[in-house]
């Protein structure tokens, strides 16, 4: 998580204007229940997974009405299982996949929300989940995404699954793990070719990543930038920054996280950009972060040593979690440290 919810500027608006032209009890009487049908249930067997914050699901079949948090349903599509509806950042405003949608093909998935705070329950309804999938970051009570004010209707509505985006010690590569076990109780096939292919060039990308760092140490600041602020990001909250320092990378950490906000990162002003020296940075790619052509306006961005050379390196900070989604950002990543200058 690169950000705080709340310190990113996001706009918050409320779910169902003026209370929604249904009521739960209209709306579940309309779409009706089925409890037991196979055509709504998968095919196959009951169903269980225990997720990250240690509770078990349990299900009469394999569920394949399936809502999830945008950067969840984008990992596990990547292994091969594709939500019914998503909410979260999916789309921009030309309708084109923002950075956390990853693959999904997201012209044919329901998006029930799709900045912080939206969430159409209505649509939610309609689709009949019977699970809803989403992150949490170190606190499994706090549903990414899901808004807090109506997250136990939400939950009542279909069987919570939780994973942990950031448990405060694993690395990526864990992280992918638990996302790939729970698509494959979904009915993923990990060892398919198009997987198999995936975990191979994932983990030469984890190797030559190593072996970057090794041939050329260079020190890197991961960052995020935005009008206001400059947020110098912490390597120890971050499951692929703790990968990356655990191959030997030296990614800058910052004196002063801001502790309240979960140690995740350093508010910086922007005259204090330049507080922390680094001769690679890598920038946050998310469509909420400023981006390299749009920082050329800010002089003390343009005099950093690592922006004069061109030593930038994009960075999603809430990482697609899979082997797919992973690969290419560390090819990119092992490439730019080999071809790095040291500047400081």
């Amino acid at each position: 998580m690169a950000f705080d919810a709340d310190s990113v500027k996001i706009g918050r608006r409320g779910l169902l204007a003026g209370g929604g032209a249904l009521g739960l009890t209209g709306v579940l009487a309309a779409c009706g229940t089925d409890d037991g049908d196979d055509a709504d249930g998968g095919s196959g067997g009951s169903w269980s997974f225990t997720d990250d914050s240690g509770a078990t699901v349990e299900l009469d079949a394999v569920p394949t009405k399936i809502v999830a948090f945008t950067g969840l349903a984008a990992a596990i599509h990547d292994f091969g299982i594709t939500p019914t509806g998503v909410f979260g950042p999916t789309v921009n405003e030309d309708g084109s996949a923002t950075t956390q949608a990853g693959n999904l093909p997201v012209g044919d998935i329901e998006i029930i929300g799709n900045s912080w705070g939206e969430f159409d329950l209505e649509a939610y309804v309609t689709l009949e989940p019977q699970i809803i999938a989403t992150h949490f970051f170190r606190d499994p009570s706090s549903l990414w995404y899901v808004p807090e004010e109506r997250a136990d209707e939400i939950t009542d509505l279909a069987e919570p699954v939780l994973l942990a985006a950031d448990d405060g010690e694993s690395h990526l590569g864990d992280v992918i793990e638990r996302h790939a076990a729970f698509a494959e109780s979904l009915g993923a096939d990990l060892e398919s070719e198009e997987n198999l292919a995936a975990k191979e060039r994932y983990d030469a990308a984890v190797a030559a990543l190593q072996e970057a760092v090794a041939d050329n140490p260079v020190t890197v600041l991961a960052c995020s930038a935005a009008a206001d602020f400059f947020w110098v990001s912490n390597p120890e909250s971050y499951p692929d920054l703790r990968l990356f320092t655990s191959l030997g990378l030296e990614v800058i950490v910052p004196e002063n996280p801001d502790v309240e906000g979960g140690s995740y990162f350093e508010n910086l002003s922007w005259e204090n950009v330049d507080t922390y020296q680094a001769d690679v940075l890598l920038l946050d790619s998310r469509e909420v972060a400023i981006q390299p052509d749009a920082l050329a306006e800010f002089p003390t961005w343009n005099a950093l040593p690592a922006v004069q050379e061109g030593q930038i390196v994009g960075w999603n900070s809430e990482p697609t979690f899979s082997y797919a989604g992973s690969a290419p950002h560390i090819e990119a990543l092992a490439e730019a440290i080999s071809n790095a200058k040291k500047l400081i």
